[in-house]
């Protein structure tokens, strides 16, 4: 099969983690090591986030104010160099060489008048204290919000259209390449009366467009691993009902948390409703994942449209 796999957060960096380069590798090296069996035997592509990244990147970029600031787009293509390395060479390592891994820096196509552009959503760089938080507010004018008990940085993320290298992926997964790419949703561009390709200042969520490259390639799978054993209904509620399959339209009906999941599930319905499968669940459970042992199902013709665990 052709596969897109969507790394979440959790395999990057850790909820508390130091964001170090040791610790970046130690959790790629997990995670591929997960996906290795899967890369043996299908045409896989890997994508990534990039939120805890890029938010350092800039931060550690404020430092040095010799120079004006780097724009976000350019940070953006710094993380997916910097990440799709250390993925390119940990599932090699996983893979004893079995397998060609390539890592592609990628530009994802978005509308200059996406209304994300008026409305940040998108959680980047590392939690603050509600002071520290406003200090930072005023000193960047960065827009914050609320990321669970703490406060993170966020920024526009406007929807993607098309992903710019999808036909060259396309060609190296015919030669039997597994390649690693659309790093934090790939750098968002527009593309101008021209012709010409501009960077945008946003961060694409790496899941729609996750799902817009499954599009591009005609896969037949898109899988988003993160840290919740389910899709869940009314999550962290006593209403709390978890997920085991759903039709895009029986999951469309229902309301997630914008910044985290709802994403998810909108790339998940978009993938389903053109005739793949999507699958949403833990990391470290792939294999139970892919036995249906764990993990949401999203695929067409669920009877009642949702199919709730222990039902």
């Amino acid at each position: 099969m052709r596969i897109v796999v969507a790394l979440g957060g959790n395999a990057l960096a850790r909820r508390g983690e130091p964001m170090t380069a040791e610790h970046l590798r130690a959790n790629v090296r997990g995670a591929c090591q997960a996906l290795a069996g899967l890369a043996r035997e299908h045409e896989v592509v890997i994508t990534h986030g990039n939120g805890p990244q890029v938010g350092l990147l800039a931060l550690q970029n404020l430092a040095y104010q010799d120079v004006a600031a780097y724009p976000l787009d350019i940070l953006g293509a710094e993380t997916q160099g910097m990440i799709g390395y250390v993925i390119q060479q940990e599932l090699s390592n996983a893979l004893v060489g079995e397998r060609e891994v390539a890592a592609v820096v990628t530009t994802t196509e978005v509308d200059e008048s996406d209304p994300a552009f008026e409305r940040p959503t998108k959680l980047i760089g590392p939690q603050y204290s509600a002071q520290d938080a406003a200090e930072a507010a005023a000193e960047y004018r960065w827009t914050i919000a609320r990321d669970g008990g703490a406060f993170r940085r966020v920024v526009p993320s406007p929807s993607p259209l098309r992903i710019m290298q999808a036909p060259l992926v396309s060609r190296l997964l015919d030669a039997g390449t597994l390649v690693v790419c659309v790093g934090g949703g790939g750098v968002p561009v527009r593309t101008d009366s021209k012709g010409r390709q501009i960077g945008m200042q946003a961060v694409v969520d790496k899941d729609l467009a996750s799902a817009a490259l499954a599009a591009d390639l005609g896969a037949d799978m898109l899988i988003m691993l993160t840290d919740g054993d389910f899709v869940s209904e009314n999550w962290g509620t006593p209403e709390q009902r978890d997920i085991l399959t759903a039709s895009p339209e029986g999951l469309a009906r229902l309301a997630f948390a914008e910044g985290s999941m709802q994403p998810k599930v909108d790339a998940a319905v978009r993938v389903a409703a053109a005739g793949g499968r999507a699958l949403i669940g833990p990391l470290e459970r792939l294999d139970d994942l892919l036995a249906r042992r764990v993990g949401t199902e999203i695929r067409a013709e669920v009877a009642g449209g949702v199919e709730y665990v222990g039902a």
